[in-house]
């Protein structure tokens, strides 16, 4: 059970911020990203677009925006994306007008990207982006959950784990930094930066109305 955390009793208004998760694949990312989601109510999942084939259970809009590569470059010339990446063949992006839609409506917005991503929202974004990298307890650790998901082939999980390498090396260009040696523990830290990164004074938009009525 994560901790009961401060809420704001005077409802002031606060600017909605990018929420970057990223970590090696098989990390747990996405599991963290599944139970913020479930348990934050203020904050919904930027849905990415890519070019890899749909896989099984998976739906279209909501697990990612299926598109082919001549409608990708189409959106990229278009500057549709806020951010986009090359990665393992396939290609994957932010769409622009979804974020600006949350946002609009006051929510908190979920980014599942990886360091180049998080890298391209923080140039166009700044100050809105949190940015949080989620370390394997270890590499061997790392391969053996890729090879428990039993999804990919061996040449594919040697692929992943020369990328894990790089992605680890990018750990300085985050604000923080978890190691996920139990996804319990793992989500209570996550849910404490949130909460930390709301009560901000400079997301506290609302905060200098709030101070003119205190001191009337």
């Amino acid at each position: 059970m994560a901790p009961v955390l401060p809420t704001d009793p005077h409802n002031l208004k606060r600017r909605g911020m990018l929420f970057v998760l990223s970590s090696p694949s098989g990390a747990g990312k996405s599991t963290i990203a599944r139970l913020l989601l479930a348990d934050e109510p203020e904050l919904e999942m930027s849905v990415s677009a890519t070019t890899r084939p749909i896989r099984e259970g998976e739906i279209d809009g909501r697990d990612y925006h299926f598109v082919d590569l001549e409608e990708f470059r189409r959106m990229v010339a278009a500057d549709e994306f806020l951010e986009w990446a090359h990665v393992f063949d396939n290609r994957y992006g932010t769409p622009r007008a979804q974020v600006e839609a949350l946002l609009a409506d006051g929510k908190d917005v979920l980014f599942d990207i990886d360091w180049q991503g998080a890298q391209q929202l923080f140039q166009i974004a700044g100050g809105d982006v949190v940015r949080v990298f989620i370390f394997p307890p270890s590499m061997p650790e790392l391969r053996q959950r890729l090879e428990r998901r039993a999804t990919d082939s061996p040449e594919v999980i040697d692929a992943r784990m020369a990328r894990a390498a790089n992605e680890v090396s990018h750990w300085d260009g985050y604000d923080y930094v978890l190691v996920n040696h139990d996804v319990e523990t793992c989500f209570r830290g996550v849910k404490t930066i949130i909460a930390a990164e709301r009560l901000k004074r400079s997301r506290q938009t609302g905060l200098i109305g709030f101070i003119r009525r205190l001191t009337r």
